[in-house]
């Protein structure tokens, strides 16, 4: 099936056969009808994934053997051509599919595809908010009004600050426009995180996640919805490849391999977030920050904290595989980031009562964690003291070659 968003080709595979079915309206009761009347348990469906490709699934599903997601990039380096249709794409994917070569896409289960769409929607009224700020902010700009003196421009004192600027009056009413608007996205994020709190709340995965550090609820969310189940990556690398931290390599006969940028394939929100864990990381003591160090002496900053993005995935991978919590861990840290994710779900405060959490505001509980995790950090750094990066290996021969008598 070609789906559209108004309605799908349909053509049929049999015996090496191509028949056309026509097209099928993409209204739910339509589909379901279509189903209903030509589809038997013995067909496999296959479509290429794109935003009603998950309605698609869960209309088809319960009336064929098996409805199959096609990655659409992979599909159109394999099967690029110069005459396209849609019936002719709909018969490329049954090929493909025939032959066993056509590069599926994991279909997630329920619980994990409403927390993809919870990130998703928490994801885009951050960047309108982020919009709006940086449109405010051009206003200032171009009338030569200075950076404000506080912290937070749309906080209340930079607010009071803001209020006392000259600005032409269309400006003035633009800019009250505008952060009447942040503050109604504020109130519908702040609606998200709680159902997206509440939900964490009961998921193990998302608290096992916030005991790496640097990562909170938001990206403890965002990274297990989406690797789901961990089970399905056979190795770490399986998994730092999916969310596109793996480097682009090329290579062609008997030449070295010649690694370039990321690849910065598969899931690119998530990709995001382990970047900004992993610059919270490098401010924690423990062992990746030593990483984070190690590689930022020889490559800068900005390619350490790729790498330490690309570690944190790594370790990921075996804390779920394993049933594990982060080994360098610190309990009180952990314990404040659960109290937070409470609150953030309209948990009541509580005041005056010490919890669990309460361990963290001691100065003399931090700083032992803080001293157990830079063990971690100096181990590490003992551990890799000497090591040199690897160089290709055809020029190692030929410079032990050489130095041969």
């Amino acid at each position: 099936m070609d789906i559209h968003r108004v309605f799908a080709e349909v053509v049929a595979l049999s015996d090496g056969k191509v028949t056309r079915l026509g097209r099928v309206d993409m209204r739910r009761d339509r589909l379901e009808a279509f189903a209903r009347s030509t589809l038997t348990r013995d067909d496999h469906v296959v479509v290429e994934a794109t935003g009603n490709a998950a309605a698609v699934v869960e209309v088809l599903g319960p009336h064929v053997g098996r409805v199959v997601v096609a990655n659409p990039k992979q599909v159109r380096l394999i099967a690029d051509a110069k005459v396209k249709t849609d019936r002719i794409d709909a018969t490329v994917l049954a090929r493909l599919y025939a032959s066993g070569f056509l590069p599926e896409v994991w279909i997630p289960d329920e619980r994990t595809a409403a927390m993809r769409r919870q990130v998703t929607r928490r994801t885009q009224l951050v960047r309108q908010r982020t919009r709006l700020k940086n449109t405010v902010q051009s206003i200032l700009h171009a009338h030569l009004i200075p950076p404000c003196p506080h912290q937070d421009l749309f906080g209340r004192a930079g607010r009071e600050w803001l209020a006392g600027q000259w600005l032409p009056e269309d400006e003035r009413g633009a800019v009250e426009r505008h952060i009447r608007e942040l503050d109604r996205l504020g109130e519908e994020l702040r609606g998200v995180e709680r159902d997206v709190a509440r939900r964490a709340l009961d998921d193990g995965t998302v608290k096992r996640l916030m005991t790496v550090p640097g990562v909170d609820m938001v990206v403890a969310v965002g990274l297990a919805a989406a690797v789901g189940d961990v089970h399905r990556f056979a190795s770490p690398e399986r998994l730092v490849a999916y969310l596109g931290l793996n480097p682009s390599v090329h290579q062609s006969g008997e030449g070295p391999a010649h690694h370039g940028r990321i690849t910065k394939q598969g899931r690119g929100q998530a990709r995001g977030m382990l970047v900004e864990a992993a610059w919270a990381a490098a401010r924690s003591p423990g062992p990746l920050r030593a990483f984070f160090l190690r590689i930022s002496a020889r490559r800068g900053q900005h390619v350490a904290a790729v790498a330490t993005a690309r570690k944190i995935a790594v370790v990921v991978w075996h804390m779920l595989r394993d049933g594990k919590d982060y080994t360098w861990a610190r309990p009180a840290l952990h314990a404040k980031k659960l109290r937070d994710l409470e609150l953030r779900a309209g948990h009541p405060a509580r005041r005056g009562q010490r919890g669990a959490a309460h361990a963290y505001n001691r100065g003399a509980t931090r700083e032992a964690e803080r001293r157990r995790a830079a063990e971690g950090e100096a181990a590490y750094g003992r551990l890799t003291d000497g090591w040199q990066p690897k160089g290709p290996r055809r020029a190692r021969t030929d410079a032990a070659t050489e130095e041969r008598p």
